[in-house]
């Protein structure tokens, strides 16, 4: 990738094929590609409805997908500022190590700050090393008296019904 051009840009409704792919890549490198349960038809609607709840800077080496950085706003009461909350970061492994996810978590940085926002944050598997060591490297700092709950499946349709 010596003389690449990366470009970074704003998905829009043409990439969600795109997007889904790398989000099954993204969750088979974690093992946990059999909960992927979302499909074009979700994201699209999600992303690109009427009401858009996330979004979506991919990276592309010549014109190729090779990367995507999914993410949606925060609010911070403590900070008073809004955020953004990073879902998914993901550069596919034959280009690792060129600059791209520290090139997608600037641009998300450039967001948060043109907006007046306070932080960005995220969640990393505890194994998974080579991010861990990465993002320490770009200055993050790990939430270690936090511990993240999920409210999820039944747990959810249950609470939901009182």
């Amino acid at each position: 990738m010596a003389t690449r051009r990366l470009v970074l840009r704003a998905a829009t409704r043409d990439d969600v094929a795109t997007v889904l792919a790398f989000i099954r890549e993204l969750a088979n490198y974690e093992k946990l590609g059999h909960e992927v349960v979302a499909t074009e038809e979700l994201l699209e609607r999600w992303l690109f409805g009427d009401r858009p709840v996330a979004e979506v800077v991919l990276a592309e080496d010549d014109g190729s997908p090779v990367g995507f950085a999914l993410y949606f706003w925060s609010f911070s009461t403590f900070l008073g500022r809004p955020g953004i909350w990073l879902e998914d970061l993901y550069v596919r492994p034959a280009v690792r190590g060129h600059g791209i996810g520290r090139a997608l978590l600037a641009r998300l940085a450039q967001i948060a700050v043109a907006a007046g926002g306070g932080r960005v944050e995220w969640a990393v598997l505890d194994w998974n090393e080579p991010a861990i060591g990465f993002y320490r490297r770009l200055g993050a700092v790990g939430m270690n008296d936090w511990t993240t709950f999920r409210l999820a499946g039944s747990a959810l349709e249950e609470l939901a019904q009182e």
